[in-house]
């Protein structure tokens, strides 16, 4: 039995569906749950228990917000009490306090007796934050400048996640990228020849953003995170999606 944390997020959504098609044994497992999702809070450890009774294998995806160790720490601690024996942790290319809060799940997570660690880097899907500014025909507001990332489909993630909880992937940590390196006016300009329409970008000051949030995006723009990678080929046997691959899924022209 699988235990999928995050099962309502973008890439927990995705794993389950991929085990869904596959009819592999899995339990999902939100903190808001709907459907056939069980409950689980990192902040009721009984509930935790109840979600990782009977799991041999765990997909931990957290919250990606400052209570991430704990969160982390609290399923893992469940876990072994449990009796799991497999972890495939979502975690973060370690660059900036993003990783930081990663760093304590990923310790706890090489303690079990198979483990596997997925560091992707920027998600494709974080671009549709910028609907509302495309739908208004305003400029997009971007505090990266020209820093550019591996802008990864959250699909391939998923498929990698679903290949390491089921095969043998022991003591591999994974750097997920897409084939690409993109800057976001680059991304841009991706939509703007999906939909035909003249889009731009409004470069934002770091002194303009919440302290917390400049501080990562000050990490990443020193470069450290302009990386690319293999691994979603090596791991899936085929080439990782492109943004612009993404983007027409998501963003079809009208």
């Amino acid at each position: 039995m699988l235990l999928i944390t995050g099962a309502t997020g973008t890439t927990g959504r995705e794993v389950v569906r991929l085990l869904t098609d596959r009819s592999v044994a899995f339990r999902a497992m939100s903190r808001t749950p709907t459907g056939d999702q069980v409950h689980g809070d990192h902040t009721d450890p009984a509930s935790l228990d109840r979600a990782v009774e009977g799991v041999d294998a765990l997909f931990l995806l957290g919250p990606g917000t400052p209570e991430q160790a704990a969160y982390d720490l609290a399923v893992l601690d469940a876990a072994k009490r449990a009796g799991v024996t497999k972890v495939v942790k979502m975690s973060v290319i370690p660059v900036g306090p993003v990783a930081e809060w990663h760093r304590p799940g990923e310790e706890a997570t090489r303690a079990f007796p198979a483990w596997t660690l997925l560091r992707p880097s920027l998600f494709a899907s974080n671009s549709l934050q910028w609907a509302p500014q495309i739908a208004a025909g305003e400029p997009i507001p971007n505090p990266m400048g020209t820093t550019r990332l591996g802008v990864v489909d959250p699909r391939d993630l998923a498929e990698v996640a679903v290949e390491a909880l089921l095969g043998d992937h022991h003591e591999r940590t994974y750097t997920l990228t897409g084939p690409e390196l993109l800057s976001a006016p680059e991304q841009v300009a991706v939509l703007s020849d999906i939909l035909g329409r003249t889009l731009s970008t409004v470069d934002v000051p770091l002194d303009a953003l919440p302290e917390a949030y400049a501080e990562g995006v000050r990490a990443v723009r020193s470069g450290d995170g302009s990386i690319l990678s293999d691994d979603v080929a090596e791991v899936l046997g085929r080439p990782a999606r492109t943004f612009a691959t993404w983007a027409r899924e998501h963003y079809p022209r009208p």
